[in-house]
C-alpha cells in the first residue's frame, strides 16, 4: 500500500495534532501565529534526524518521532524553559506506506500529550533520500531569565544530572554490537530510543544554574561548549560522572575503569542537563532535583584558562573526540 497524499497526510493525521491552538488555524494556513504570555520571552529551537546518521533506519517510526521532538525539549529545558509548541518538516522516502507515516504521528502524539505542546505547522514532502525529521520547538520563559551557555565563572561547579553513557551503549546494544542481557539491556535501549528531557527541572535551573546546556553529543564535548563560552576552562573527574546501575554493570566487566568511563562521557544522546553553578548553590540545585525525582551530581569546576581536561583518579587521561559531530 502507498502512503497518503500530501494534503491527506495533513489533514488526517497531523491536523488533528493542531488543536489546542487557534494560531494553527488547523494547519489550512502556511504559517501560525504565536505570542508569549505578558512577562515572557520565547524560547526557540531547531533539530533535524537523518536516517542512517541519527537512527536506525529500521527503527520503529513511533519511536523515531518521540525522540525527535525530546532533543528538541531537552534543549528548551537547558534554558530553563516551558515547551508550549512545535513544528515539524518531514522527507519521506519515495514509497512510504501509510501504515509507517500513521505510526510516526502516533509517536508524535504520544509526547505532544506527555509534555503538553501542540504541533503549529510545519512541511511535508516525499524524495529519493532517507528519511528526514526536522524539528522546531517553540517555550517560554520569564523574560530576562533564559539560562545559556555564557554565565559560569571562575571556580563555579559542574553538576551533571541523570546518568551519562547509557544512550550510546544502548545505540551498541540496537546495533548488535553489545552484549548484554536482562533488566540492564532493556533500561539502557530505553535510553537510547526515548531519552527523558528535564523538562521538570527548568525552574530550579533559572533559580540556581549561572549556565547550562543539555548533553546531546558527549558530557566532554557539551561541557566543553559551556566551558568556552563562558571564556573557562573545565577539569572534569571522571570518578565523579554519575552513571546507571546498568552502565555500570557494563563497567564492572571491563578491564580498564578509565577508558570504559570516557567512552560513557563521548557518547551522545543522553539528553542530560551539565549545569555551572556557583559552590554555595549546589546542595540547593541537587536538592530541588532530587525533589523533581532527578539525581545530579557534582563532577568539575570551572577555573581560568581554556579547554577541557578530562582526568580519573588523578590521571589525566587523552580524549581524542569530545562527543558526536554532526558532519
Amino acid at each position: 500500500m502507498s502512503g497518503f497524499g500530501e494534503f491527506e497526510f495533513i489533514a488526517r493525521l497531523l491536523a488533528p495534532l493542531s488543536k489546542g491552538h487557534a494560531g494553527a488555524f488547523a494547519l489550512k494556513d502556511d504559517a501560525a501565529v504565536i505570542a508569549p504570555r505578558a512577562g515572557h520571552e520565547l524560547v526557540v529551537t531547531a533539530d533535524a534526524l537523518v536516517a542512517g546518521r541519527h537512527f536506525l533506519e529500521s527503527d520503529d517510526p513511533a519511536l523515531v518521532a518521540r525522540k525527535a521532538l525530546r532533543a528538541n525539549l531537552s534543549d528548551l529545558a537547558a534554558m530553563g524553559a516551558t515547551p508550549l509548541w512545535y513544528m515539524t518538516s518531514l522527507v519521506w522516502p519515495l514509497g512510504t506506506d501509510r501504515a509507517l507515516q500513521a505510526r510516526f504521528v502516533e509517536g508524535l502524539k504520544a509526547d505532544q500529550e506527555r509534555f503538553g505542546l501542540t504541533l503549529i505547522g510545519g512541511d511535508t514532502t516525499a524524495g529519493e533520500g532517507p528519511f528526514t525529521v526536522a524539528v522546531t520547538a517553540f517555550g517560554e520563559v520569564p523574560a530576562g531569565k533564559a539560562v545559556t551557555r555564557a554565565g559560569a565563572r571562575p571556580g563555579d561547579r559542574l553538576v551533571v544530572t541523570g546518568a551519562i553513557g547509557d544512550a550510546g551503549l544502548g545505540l551498541a546494544l540496537a546495533r548488535g554490537e553489545r552484549a548484554l542481557d536482562g533488566e540492564a539491556a532493556a533500561a539502557l535501549l530505553e535510553r537510547h530510543y526515548l531519552p527523558t528531557p528535564r523538562i521538570a527541572l527548568a525552574p530550579a535551573l533559572r533559580e540556581h544554574a549561572r549556565a547550562a546546556i543539555d548533553v546531546s553529543d558527549g558530557l566532554v564535548a557539551d561541557a566543553g561548549h559551556v566551558a568556552a563560552a563562558s571564556g573557562l576552562a573545565l577539569a572534569l573527574r571522571l570518578e565523579d560522572m554519575p552513571v546507571s546501575p546498568a552502565a555500570g554493570e557494563w563497567l564492572a566487566s571491563q578491564p580498564d575503569e578509565a577508558a570504559a568511563r570516557l567512552r560513557l562521557a563521548t557518547s551522545g544522546d543522553d539528553y542530560e542537563l551539565a549545569c555551572a553553578l556557583a559552590p554555595e548553590r549546589v546542595d540547593a540545585f541537587i536538592a530541588a532535583c532530587r525533589e523533581a525525582g532527578v539525581e545530579a551530581k557534582q563532577a568539575g569546576i570551572f577555573g581560568a584558562g581554556e579547554g577541557v581536561t578530562v582526568s580519573f583518579e588523578g590521571r589525566t587521561l587523552p580524549v581524542e573526540r569530545g562527543g558526536f559531530t554532526h558532519f
